[in-house]
Formats: structure tokens, sequence, C-alpha cells
């Protein structure tokens, strides 16, 4: 559940089209980048069937018989032209050497590489002769890690591997679950909420969206609700989507907590966050959970998304605008950088917390905070740690040299 912000609600109609604007253009961006990647793909293997049946005509057409030879024809001691193997080696050299630049693999091939592929990354975060304690007195949480997320290296550290309530950090590992169990076109189909997902959400007092029970909602519209309003309704509808309720997606968390190696400190009973004595990590697992969400495109579109307006239904003829208040809180802090991605949280365990992606001085950090007493506070404990505990560049070309 999150705090709420009544006093800050915008009707700044001019922002949020600027903001739709650039979402959009990220977008066609992307598609973009993935028809050019296509198309070269495409040249690529155009290229290379020319290239087999050019040789193997070439190959066919030097098989023609032979006239007897006389007798007397001296016979030479050595061959000095290719053999049809060795043509064929050729073939296949220069076949394989054009898919490897496209970027594609056999069928067999994928499925022999996936039978042998290794184990998922498992992302670990050590701690250094220059990891420090977070003392300052400016950081009201309770709980704190700041990991340099290139060189997996803690930065800094209070109480970080001691268990709290994530709370709607959780919410993170629901659209990294999700955004892996489906495809691209997935996003475009429906869903329609259920009067059990919708009295789920009341029933708990979650934070929601405002969807209704009979509405069909575009599953895209299921990952921006449940992070960006850290929307209940939204979280339940896009895991029963995905596995078909809500207690086989929580089966499917609990399955990526392991494959990411923190499932001794961390385990998870709903996809919400809400309070159970069962539910649980640390603030180390959370910047885990972060850092595989930061590998998923959809996961970073979506956590770095500032506001977002759901599409036109019966029910919502003009959609529903919403916002990551954290994310529009924060950006105009002076820390060195930007927070680029985040996510927040709260119930009475944990108090406010939250978990940010940052750039700073040209270097990304993951910050994770439990403990504080106002969402408020929450947002500047994580400037605080971004501007005091974040090496400037100075610092990181003299411990350079150091080492």
């Amino acid at each position: 559940m999150e705090p709420y912000f009544d006093d800050e609600q915008e009707d700044d109609r001019e922002f949020l089209a600027r903001c739709e604007r650039r979402r959009r253009m990220r977008l066609e961006r992307q598609r973009r980048l993935r028809r050019q990647r296509m198309i070269k793909r495409c040249l690529c293997l155009g290229i290379a069937a020319v290239l087999v049946i050019a040789i193997t005509f070439a190959i066919k057409a030097g098989k023609k018989p032979k006239a007897e030879k006389p007798a007397l024809e001296i016979q030479p001691t050595e061959t000095i032209s290719t053999t049809d193997e060795q043509l064929l080696d050729n073939i296949e050299e220069i076949l394989r050497e054009a898919k490897e630049d496209a970027g594609i693999t056999d069928s067999a091939e994928e499925t022999d590489s996936a039978e042998s592929e290794e184990e998922p990354p498992v992302y670990q975060f050590a701690s250094t002769e220059d990891t420090v304690a977070i003392t300052s007195a400016e950081v009201n949480s309770t709980n704190a890690i700041l990991v340099d997320e290139n060189a997996n290296v803690i930065v800094a550290s209070k109480n970080a591997k001691e268990r709290i309530y994530p709370a709607s950090m959780t919410k993170v590992l629901t659209v990294l679950v999700a955004a892996e169990q489906i495809s691209e076109e997935d996003l475009d189909d429906t869903f329609t909420m259920t009067l059990e997902i919708t009295d789920y959400a009341y029933v708990n007092d979650c934070s929601s969206v405002g969807f209704l029970d009979g509405e069909e909602v575009p599953v895209r519209d299921l990952f921006y609700g449940t992070v960006l309003p850290s929307g209940g309704d939204a979280a339940v509808g896009l895991a029963t989507y995905v596995a078909g309720s809500h207690e086989a997606f929580v089966k499917l968390m609990n399955e990526k907590l392991k494959e990411l190696g923190i499932s001794d400190s961390a385990h998870f009973t709903n996809c919400v966050g809400l309070y159970d004595d069962n539910h649980y990590c640390t603030v180390y697992d959370m910047a885990v959970i972060m850092k595989a969400a930061m590998r998923n495109d959809l996961c970073r579109d979506v956590l770095s998304a500032h506001t977002y307006t759901t599409a036109p239904t019966e029910e919502h003829p003009d959609g529903i605008p919403i916002s990551n208040w954290f994310l529009r809180k924060i950006e105009d802090k002076d820390m060195g950088g930007e927070v680029l991605c985040g996510k927040t949280g709260y119930v009475v365990q944990s108090k406010n917390c939250a978990v940010s992606y940052g750039n700073v001085h040209g270097t990304t950090y993951i910050c994770v905070t439990t403990g504080a007493h106002s969402g408020w506070r929450c947002i500047y404990d994580h400037v605080e740690i971004y501007n005091s505990y974040v090496p400037s560049p100075t610092e990181k070309m003299l411990s350079a040299m150091a080492n």
C-alpha cells in the first residue's frame, strides 16, 4: 500500500501530454530498432542462400563424366583442385558466419544450446575495503543499501542483511516474473477484471488503479497499473492472466527467488506486498531483484514511467491517468545525476520503503531503503545516500590508482 497524496494531485495536462509523447517516442524508437535488426537478418540470410545455391550449381556442373584418358597419359601425382567435401565445408562455414553476423541460429542449434545453457545469472554484490556503513544522521531509514550496479559492489549499507517486509516493493518482482512469462504480442491482449480481484484490493485496503468488475483491460495497462499507482487490482489481475490464479503466480515468484540465489533469505506469499510474517526479504535481496528487473526491457519501461494513461474502456472512456509519485517528486532533487526507475511501498511493519535505480556521475546504482517515517522522508533518504555515499569522479580515479 502507498501513502496517499491527496494534496498533491495535479491537472497539468501539458505535463501529462509531454510525458506521453516521450513514452510514444521511446516505443517507436524500439520498434524502429527491431525493424532494422530484422532487415539486417533477412539480408544476411538472403546473401547466404544465394551463395549456397551458386556453389551447389558449381559443384554439380563440375561432376560431368570424364572422357577415358589415353593409356600413355601421365597422371598428376597430386590434386590441385578443391574436393567436393572441402567445398561443402566452405559452404557450411560461410552460412554459419552469415547467421552469426545476423544473430540467428538454427532451431536445432537453439535446442542444443538451451539444453547445454548454463544456469541463469545469479547476481551477487560483494563488500570491499571501500564499503562503508551508512551513518549519516540525515538518513532516517532503519535499513539501507547502495550498490554499484555495474561492478556488483556494495558501496554503503545499513542492516542490509536484516529481514524486512518489502511491502509494495514486492511489485518489482511481480512485473519481472510476468514479463518473463509473456510475449510482446500478449501486451495487446485484454484481461477481464473480476469482482474477486477488485474485492481483494478493497478488502485488503490496497492502493488501486480503479479498474471495475467486468472491465476489459489491456495487459500492458496491468503492468503500468501495478507499478505507477501501485495498484493491487492491476497486480492480482496480471498474476491471474499470467498463471491462471494468484496462488499459482506466487509459486512462480518464489521459483524466481530461487533462480536469483536469494531464496534462503527471501520468500513471498502474495504479488501485492501485503504484510504476512512469511512474506519477507532483505534490502540486499531487493537490490538483486531490481538488478534483474533492469535487465528486462519491459520492466525498465514500466519502472521508469513518470505518468501513463490507461486505454479507454466502456467503464473509463477517457482512460485513467496514473503517476509514479516517487519519480515525479525526486526528479528535481540535486544529487549529481538522476533516478531513472523506482518503486515505493508502505505497510505498518516496514513503514515507508523504496527501491531506486539511478545514474550518478556516469555510473548506475541501486538504492534500497526501508523504515522511513514518511513518504517524503523516504525520498530524501535516497537523495542523501546518493549524495553522501556515491564516490565522486575524483575519488574513483584515486581509488583506481591506489588499486
